[in-house]
This record gives C-alpha cells, structure tokens and sequence, in this order.
C-alpha cells in the first residue's frame, strides 16, 4: 500500500481509507476514543451510584413481571460477563439467542453450561436456515466488507421483540467503550439499517425474507422510545482478562480463540475473507481499543498481529465447511471472492432517505413550525 501509515498510539492505519492523523500522529479513532471515554464512562464513585440506581428503577420497572430485564447471550465473554453481572445484581434477565446455524459447539455448551448455573431462563430463536442462508449469500455477492449485517440485525431486533412480548423495559447489552470504540466505518456499517438489507437481498436474493427478525426505520424509533437498551459494561470496572478468569473459575466458560470466534462463519469471515479480500484485519481495531484501556501495550499488539488470525489448517478446514454449508462449489465461491469490492455506499439505504429533498422538506417545515 502507498503512503502507508500507522497510529503512534493503537496500531489502527492507512488500511481504514478513513483513517486521519493529528500532529503527533495518533489516529481519530484514538481522540474519539478519549471522547466517548469522558462522554460516557463516570468516575468510579458516581459510576457505582449511578449503577445501583439503574438497578433499582429496573427492579421497580419489571416488579409484577416474570423477567425485569432482556440480555442476548451469544457464548462469547462479553454477553456472558454481561448475565454474569446482572444476576450478580439482583436482576431476574431473560436470556436471549440467536442460532442462525453457525455456533460453534463450544459456544452452545458455553450458553448451557453459564445460564445453567446463574439459573437465567433462555428463549433460543432458531432462524430459518434457508432464508437466512440466502440472506448470507446475497451478502458476500454483494461484495461489501459487511457480511455479518444480517446477523448483528436480526440479534438487535430479536432482544427488542421479546422485551415487548415480555413487557420488559430494560435491554442489558454487552456493548463497552472502553474495550469496543475503535471502528473504521468503512469496514462495517448498517446493522441497524434494513433498508440496506432489504436493497441488497432483493438485488441478490432469491426467496421472500418471511421469518427474518427485523425492525424498520419507524419500529426501531419505537423501540427506542418505549424501550430503554443499557451498557452495563461501561458502569462495572471491565477488563476482558479479569472477566475471562472470573468465567472461567466460577462457571466453567471457556475460551473460543478470539474476538466473536464463537460463531464459525464470524471466523471465518473474519479470519479469511476480510484479509484476503478487502485486506480488513479487525483485530486491528480489537487491539487498539485494548491499548487505550491500557489492557494490552502497543507492543503486544504489534506482535499478536505478525500471527494469522487464526490456525490455517482451521481456516481450510472453515473454509470447506463453510463452501459446502451454503451449497457452493470452490469455484463459485473463489467467483465471489474476486467480485470487484463494493461498500455500503453503493447500495440503497436510509441515507438515502436523509439525502433526500422530501426529508430536508421535512425538517424544514419542523424548524419552522417548532
């Protein structure tokens, strides 16, 4: 790559086409880092009083109920940390998963095993493997370096389904800044978006999306007004490796290799496809955030990145397992990989909708009147 450049700070660089730097080098994924740091993490005693008062009103919230709040568990150590701290807390969650036919074994035995032992009830939502698979595939033929869209949609949409079917209030999400803030936009974005899911399946799909969990534009909004969705990460003291021993010696968690890697097509289109198609190494921005929390230095980093993202006799083995689950051939599939690289841009979205003269007409006229 020409000009190629590298953060002083994390070890984010000139892969994200994005990416700027200030005077002394450090990229803008690093300085909105310490923004979103100050803007969102308290200061340890107003972080715990904050805390317990949350904990309260979601108790109050949800007293006549059987649950008072929705967590998504997906195996791996941030969603089990996350029902590991709420019923640490005194909440009464219901846990909820997502199987779109590609756990890992290690990531179900995960699920049974925590839930099991924190007596958390489950609600698993299996997804019609043929739609979903067509949805998949419209994906990778459209060539964007966001395949996992129509997973991290249908997650987001299901825990707010079953907070409305359960009268709950409260959606605990594993999200945290300080481990999570450093995302180049050209890498990945739309999850929230089904227009862009809806224009990409109708271009390369070949089946009705029927049982898809989605929400719209409007329906998400309403989400967002009736139900509150909480962090809970970014109000306890979070580091990964703590949590990971704390799972597990008092659960019997185990480690899946990586950052999602308890999902084999997230391996997989992590580990494989994104380097060598779009040369994307998203532990790039793992890491980076994992330097400014000043869990990992910047040296430890540099040098987990010099290995493959993981075992090559795992990726062909992936690889194979993948190619014949969606009912490829290699060829089809190496026909795929070499499509021309396409982004979110090129597709119909709902930034298409707030491009438009109807919706500057629309604000217009609300300015005016309000």
């Amino acid at each position: 790559m020409t000009n190629y450049r590298i953060c002083t700070r994390c070890v984010m660089d000139t892969t994200d086409p994005n990416i700027e730097f200030d005077e002394q080098g450090v990229c803008n994924h690093c300085n909105r880092y310490d923004r979103l740091v100050r803007r969102h993490i308290l200061p340890a005693g107003e972080r715990e009083k904050e805390l317990s008062r949350l904990v309260e009103t979601i108790k109050a919230a949800g007293r006549d109920r059987d649950y008072d709040c929705v967590v998504g568990v997906s195996g791996g150590v941030d969603s089990t940390y996350v029902a590991y701290t709420v019923k640490k807390l005194g909440l009464r969650p219901l846990a909820v998963h997502l199987d779109n036919g590609w756990d890992s074994e290690l990531a179900v035995k995960n699920i049974e095993n925590v839930l099991k032992t924190l007596g958390i009830d489950l609600y698993t939502h299996v997804i019609d493997w043929e739609e979903f698979r067509d949805l998949q595939l419209s994906f990778l033929k459209a060539s964007t370096p966001d395949s996992e869209i129509p997973t991290d949609h249908a997650i987001f949409a299901l825990m707010y389904q079953m907070a409305k079917k359960t009268g709950v209030r409260y959606v605990i999400a594993g999200f945290n800044v300080r481990t999570e803030s450093h995302h180049p936009w050209a890498w990945s974005q739309g999850y929230l978006d089904y227009a862009y899911i809806r224009t990409v399946h109708r271009r390369f799909g070949t089946r009705k999306l029927i049982t898809y969990p989605h929400m719209g534009f409007w329906r998400f909004h309403w989400y967002l007004v009736s139900l509150r969705m909480i962090n809970i990460l970014n109000y306890i003291d979070y580091r990964k490796e703590d949590a990971m021993k704390v799972l597990e010696n008092e659960l019997g968690w185990k480690y899946y290799g990586g950052k999602h890697y308890e999902s084999i097509y997230t391996r997989f289109y992590q580990g494989y496809i994104l380097p060598r198609k779009f040369g994307f190494d998203k532990r790039k921005t793992h890491l980076s955030s994992l330097i400014c929390s000043g869990e990992i230095t910047r040296d430890g980093a540099l040098r987990e990145l010099k290995n493959d993202p993981y075992p090559p006799a795992l990726q062909e083995e992936d690889r194979e397992y993948v190619i014949k689950k969606f009912g490829l051939s290699p060829s089809a599939f190496e026909e795929i990989m070499a499509l021309p690289r396409k982004s979110y841009e090129d597709y119909n979205s709902i930034d298409n909708f707030f491009q438009s003269w109807l919706y500057r007409k629309m604000i217009a006229h609300r300015r005016k009147n309000y």
